[in-house]
């Protein structure tokens, strides 16, 4: 049940605060860095504690990595469900755990099952695609601040989840089948969400569509940026350890979960 506030002395409507964030400099800051924990904290998981990129890896790493984070994924959201107000750990935490099953699935589709990063990508994006329509067929809207609702946050998580995968194989296949590297595909990504920026603040172009196209694109140039940490020198990467990295990006979510402004998205009625 979400909140509902209206104002004193003023007739009007009142003001129902729904159970995300509302969408501000902070909360991009905080979902990119969200994205790019999700990488290395994934990679770390299958790769560096499972053996996915030793000579005993065979797919099974990422499959476990996948039911792991899973488990952590359906809990968080049940408890994101079950809060009757927006909680910005709680929220921040759902996010984070959607990122990490994003990345070690997309593995595993790409890479144990062989459908490869393009095939990958284009079956993903096919899902989140579904997902919205569907979501939008049911409730009427996939704007975000409408989130206030078991049904509602249900098709919101799902569609995070799908969109955090979809991410996550986008961004392998920019910055590693094309070859173009990490640092270029970086730059095409940030770029691509400087446009879409460019497009909310100068066009009357529909802010729901400008926000999950923002959101998407998030989820590869958190990848690119992970992948950038903690990949070899001789990659394109700086080669941090991904434990490190991860403990890094998660003190640095945690700063601007608590020195950020945190407010719930508001809906008028």
């Amino acid at each position: 049940m979400s909140a509902s506030t209206t104002t004193p002395g003023r007739a009007g409507p009142a003001t129902t605060l729904a159970k995300v964030p509302a969408v501000t400099l902070g909360f991009w800051i905080t979902k990119i860095a969200a994205t790019t924990l999700g990488e290395t904290g994934g990679d770390a998981v299958t790769m560096s504690w499972l053996g996915e990129t030793t000579a005993l890896g065979n797919g099974m790493g990422y499959l476990i990595g996948t039911a792991i984070f899973s488990l952590i994924f359906a809990l968080a959201v049940w408890s994101q469900v079950r809060a009757t107000r927006f909680r910005p750990a709680l929220y921040w935490f759902a996010m984070i755990a959607s990122t990490t099953v994003g990345t070690t699935l997309a593995d595993y589709v790409t890479r144990s099952l062989g459908i490869g990063y393009a095939g990958g990508s284009s079956l993903l994006l096919l899902m989140v695609l579904g997902v919205l329509w569907w979501w939008k067929r049911t409730l009427g809207t996939v704007a975000v601040d409408s989130v206030g609702d078991p049904a509602s946050e249900g098709f919101y998580w799902l569609a995070i989840m799908c969109s955090q995968t979809l991410g996550t194989a986008l961004g392998d296949w920019v910055a590693d089948t094309a070859g173009l590297g990490y640092t270029v595909a970086m730059a095409i990504f940030g770029g691509a969400l400087a446009l879409v920026a460019l497009l909310h603040f100068r066009t009357r172009m529909s802010p729901t569509l400008l926000f999950w196209a923002a959101f998407i694109l998030t989820r590869p140039l958190g990848a690119v940026v992970g992948d950038f940490l903690d990949k070899p020198v001789a990659s394109g990467g700086l080669a941090l350890s991904r434990v490190v990295a991860s403990l890094i990006l998660l003190v640095f979510i945690a700063g601007c979960v608590l020195f950020l402004p945190q407010r719930a998205a508001a809906r008028m009625h």
